[in-house]
């Protein structure tokens, strides 16, 4: 199953409502990756360029968008970024088709 790393920020407002309403936000990101049809492996709140982190593992990409939609709409959460993980032996196949494939490419001269 495919896993991704999701990152984002909150917004001011967003920091506002959390001082204010403290909230388990790991609860709230995992009903959504749920409902997406998605399991939220792993969620941290981090120090740095993002506010928090996500490990999801879900079949339908689109469908992980869907849900980050979402959430971004709500206007609490901005610079949401997605990326595809690989785990060891899903590289090492990547590595043995790259091999197989090298024969059929020329670089440019």
């Amino acid at each position: 199953m495919p896993r991704f790393i999701v990152t984002g920020c909150y917004t001011a407002s967003a920091m506002k409502g959390l001082m204010e309403n403290p909230s388990d936000r790991e609860a709230a990101a995992r009903k959504l990756v749920e409902a997406a049809g998605g399991k939220l492996e792993s969620f941290y709140m981090t120090t740095g360029p993002s506010d928090f982190t996500m490990k999801i593992v879900i079949d339908d990409v689109s469908s992980l968008l869907a849900g980050l939609m979402v959430a971004a709409s709500t206007g609490a959460i901005s610079n949401v970024q997605t990326i595809r993980a690989f785990t060891s032996d899903e590289f090492t196949a990547i590595q043995k088709k790259a091999a197989s494939l090298a024969a059929q490419y020329s670089a440019p001269a």
